[in-house]
């Protein structure tokens, strides 16, 4: 900061040298222009009236002898001697007036630099002093501290919504890490069971001297545990795939997508006993064919599977983006914001035959953010459930 700190004063300093320097000349000039004439007039008219001091005048003697006679007086001022007596006293007056005026001229302005240098130096430093709160505070910063603010107090302007930016930035870095370190431990604790039941499947079930029933339930146990770990898996990838971003878009017909993801999932909301509608209308977005898709399932698999005998899913699709609302369990408002974070459940997990693994609508906000769309969801106060909602942008 040191070296910004010096060009600043080279730059403030510099310019109120400069403006010193022609305020200086200027007025040297026009003084110096207008002040015989001042001068002049203000000799003309004060000489006869004070008469500061008499001169010789000669004149001839009357009686005509010849002779010259000498007396003092005061001169006339608009005589011929007046007037180069005049002129010289005016030209002195001038010249002492100009040296004695370019001489104060000059201390004022050495003192003028002097100072304009000193508040140069200091008014840089207060500019530059939230750069360097700014500077220490991210030379500070790891990823224990996220949490500290620069919170600058100071008056609106540019650094100051430097420093808020920086702020929010520093939140959505802190919300971000603690994210990604909630999705570590709970993708871990997700994989360890899948693990471990493998493990006791082999350990316990194939222990000894099995017979062929015992292999085949041990055969479909460990089954079932590798296609919940192949989900788990899968899902991790297309999460991280999703929060890359997209390398190309393509236009996409999202009614269309609407009604297929319906088809596929209208045998599995049959079991369920649920009843599932479309009303797809038009709406094409620009994006990935393959992630919409998912998108787009994941909010139908996500209502049919967390519903109620008897409930309901609704599809919507058009110019307002996707809407997706089911009955099901009575969600707390307080809970709904959490249930797009990876692995988190309305419920515990029970290892059920075809449970989710927690991902479906963490899934469905990272492909949404992705096609800069925003996924919202709200508890519905009757028949229970949710409503989700995916909105593009223009």
């Amino acid at each position: 900061m040191g070296s910004e700190r010096a060009r600043l004063t080279a730059l403030y300093g510099g310019l109120l040298l400069l403006a010193g320097v022609l305020l200086t000349g200027v007025v040297y000039l026009l003084v110096r222009d207008g002040l015989y004439s001042s001068i002049r007039g203000a000799v003309t008219t004060t000489l006869p009236e004070q008469a500061v001091g008499t001169l010789p005048t000669f004149s001839a003697d009357p009686s005509g002898d010849g002779t010259v006679s000498a007396s003092s007086g005061p001169v006339p001022p608009d005589t011929d001697f007046g007037l180069v007596i005049t002129k010289t006293l005016s030209d002195a007056v001038e010249s002492a007036a100009l040296d004695r005026l370019l001489t104060v001229t000059l201390l004022v302005l050495v003192g003028y630099a002097v100072v304009s240098v000193f508040l140069a130096w200091w008014m840089a430093g207060r500019v530059l002093r939230p750069v360097a709160v700014i500077t220490e505070t991210a030379r500070r910063l790891s990823g224990e501290n996220l949490h500290e603010r620069i919170a600058l107090d100071g008056p609106p302007g540019e650094l100051k919504r430097l420093a808020d930016t920086f702020d929010s930035m520093l939140g959505r870095m802190e919300r971000l890490v603690s994210a990604q370190q909630r999705f570590a431990a709970n993708a871990a604790h997700e994989l360890r069971t899948p693990v471990a039941v493998q493990r006791a499947a082999a350990e316990i079930g194939l222990a000894g001297d099995p017979d062929r029933e015992r292999v085949a339930r041990m055969r479909a146990k460990l089954i079932d545990v590798a296609d919940t770990s192949e989900r788990i898996i899968e899902g991790l990838l297309l999460l991280a795939a999703s929060d890359q971003g997209l390398a190309e878009r393509r236009p996409v017909a999202m009614h269309r997508v609407a009604r297929d993801a319906a088809d596929a999932l209208a045998g599995e909301a049959a079991e369920r006993g649920v009843t599932l509608t479309v009303d797809a209308r038009p709406l094409t977005v620009r994006g990935d064919a393959v992630l919409l898709e998912r998108l787009v399932h994941n909010l139908l698999a996500n209502a049919v599977r967390h519903n109620v005998p008897g409930g309901r899913v609704e599809l919507r699709t058009g110019t307002a983006g996707i809407e997706v609302t089911n009955t099901g369990p009575v969600v707390p408002a307080a809970t709904v914001p959490l249930l797009f974070e990876p692995f988190r459940r309305l419920t515990e997990r029970t290892h059920a035959p075809g449970e989710g693994v927690g991902l479906g609508l963490s899934i469905v906000d990272s492909i949404a953010r992705a096609h800069d769309a925003t996924a919202t969801a709200t508890a519905n106060t009757e028949g229970g459930g949710l409503t989700v909602w995916v909105r593009f942008g223009p």
